[in-house]
């Protein structure tokens, strides 16, 4: 059949969907299924969380927190995909994870949603981009003019403007770029694996099983507190992972700009997730076994990975690919603020944001959400002011975990009753096990993500619970609407 005319099928059909629902095709539907995945790829960016983040991984247990610590939360990130993208194919919208919760479990529920998903969404977008400054400013020797903070907080609004700048530009330069984007990653790690394994001194494969505890190192700055319990530090290892594999709502976010986005969008929420969480996870090992001295990689704490490339590998492969790491980071920010923008828009939309009336503009040119673009970048670059990097990764896994079950709470109560049809894409009788494991791992990640030397997770995340209980029943409760009512039905075909 000609693929034209596959596609104008497709574009009809969405736009019949999504009018049901009932919005209008507002914003330009131009991505592919590839596109798609690629963006949600390009958020999880293997070469950043993973990279950035590998000694809040490495300084727990040594080895076995990469070896059998990321395979253990794949598993349940795959859950938690999974799960998402049985919803994401009944109701494909912009609003995501918002709209599903709200028609599922209630206009309550979905605002409620939204905030920890707006939240979660902000502050990655604030995490990527500082480790990305900080690990390009440790890998190239950045000047600080004797001033690194003020640096740094500009170095890191730069990035961010720019990101703002492609995304104001339009869908179709950005989704040139995050589809770019994809193809990097798995090239540079690719690239990076095969390097290390090839000038590695030695294979000892048991490192990936040795529990070691190198809490409390290096002494005048550790990276994780001294602790006694290797139990308990394997398990603060799993933020590595947790960090790591978010952002993937982003292929729901940008359901409105996907053609077939029934059956393109849940694909790619789950493509990206497990072609992330296998990749990630060979490249980890690599690393790992190429450390010419185990002690020695952890007394170098946060400059744990530099110092590994640059004892293992000739200084122009190392540089080479410090480089690629750099961009494919910097894309990442770029996805990351991408899906931020798209959330907002959505959530503007049906007037749950302050200043909704301008936050849900789309600019009549580009045909994106102009406002919200610049709203979440200026929100982004505020936040790195106020919190170490650490801080905010942990943060922003907690927030996006809570934004990604609190739908597939609502879902599991609602499947069979409320909501009876799937759509295109299902996972069928497994649905409702998943979402039971999804959930209690997901109250598992939350407890983990606010210790030491995270704590100040638990002051940000109860903090904004209170807050958000306060507004809702003292405000919003009695103004804020919700979606449409038409979305409130057993599915998009009914």
């Amino acid at each position: 059949m000609d693929p034209n005319l596959n596609r104008a099928r497709d574009l009809a059909e969405d736009e019949i969907i999504l009018g049901k629902m009932g919005y209008r095709q507002e914003l330009s539907r131009r991505m592919g299924g590839f596109s798609n995945f690629a963006i949600s790829f390009s958020i999880i960016c293997i070469l950043a969380g993973c990279i950035t983040s590998f000694p809040s991984g490495f300084c727990t247990v040594g080895g076995a927190s990469i070896g059998l610590g990321w395979p253990l939360v794949c598993l349940f990130s795959m859950i938690v995909a999974a799960t998402m993208a049985h919803i994401a194919s009944a109701f494909p919208t912009a609003g995501g994870l918002y709209h599903w919760a709200s028609i599922l479990g209630g206009r309550g529920l979905g605002w409620a949603t939204a905030w920890f998903n707006m939240a979660g969404l902000i502050t990655v977008a604030a995490a990527v981009n500082a480790g990305a400054y900080d690990f390009m400013a440790a890998a190239f020797n950045f000047p600080t003019f004797g001033h690194p903070q003020a640096v740094r907080i500009l170095g890191i609004a730069f990035i961010t403007v720019s990101h703002a700048v492609f995304n104001h530009k339009g869908i179709r330069l950005t989704t040139l770029l995050t589809d770019f984007s994809g193809y990097l990653i798995l090239l540079v790690s690719l690239a990076l694996t095969a390097a290390l394994l090839w000038n590695s001194p030695h294979y000892e494969f048991a490192r990936l099983t040795t529990f070691s505890n190198y809490s409390g190192i290096p002494a005048d700055d550790p990276v994780i507190p001294s602790s006694k319990s290797l139990g308990w530090l394997f398990a603060l290892g799993f933020l590595l992972p947790a960090y790591t594999l978010t952002g993937f709502d982003a292929s729901a976010h940008t359901s409105e700009e996907t053609v077939g986005a029934g059956r393109n969008v849940p694909r790619g929420i789950v493509r990206s997730v497990w072609i992330s969480s296998l990749f990630g996870w060979i490249m980890l090992c690599a690393i790992v076994l190429a450390i010419p001295n185990m002690d020695a990689a952890a007394a170098q704490g946060n400059n744990a990975f530099p110092w590994i490339m640059k004892s293992v590998l000739p200084s122009s492969l190392s540089l080479l690919l410090l480089v690629g790491i750099s961009v494919a980071q910097y894309f990442c920010g770029l996805a990351c603020l991408t899906s931020g923008s798209r959330m907002a828009f959505a959530f503007a939309r049906d007037g749950g944001l302050p200043g909704s009336k301008y936050l849900r503009r789309v600019s009549p040119t580009a045909r994106t959400p102009s406002v919200a673009i610049w709203f979440v970048a200026i929100l982004a670059v505020s936040f790195i002011i106020f919190l170490p990097y650490t801080a905010i990764a942990a943060v922003c896994a907690v927030f996006l975990y809570i934004s990604y079950v609190l739908p597939t709470a609502a879902g599991f109560y609602a499947w069979g009753r409320s909501w009876t049809e799937p759509g295109p894409w299902s996972i069928g009788a497994w649905y409702r096990p998943l979402a039971v494991l999804a959930m209690v791992g997901c109250g598992g990640l939350i407890v983990i993500g606010m210790q030491p030397p995270n704590q100040q997770a638990a002051w940000i995340v109860g903090g904004m619970l209170v807050a958000m209980v306060i507004v809702w029943f003292g405000f919003e409760r009695k103004r804020f609407q919700g979606p449409p009512l038409p979305a409130r039905r057993s599915s998009p075909a009914a």
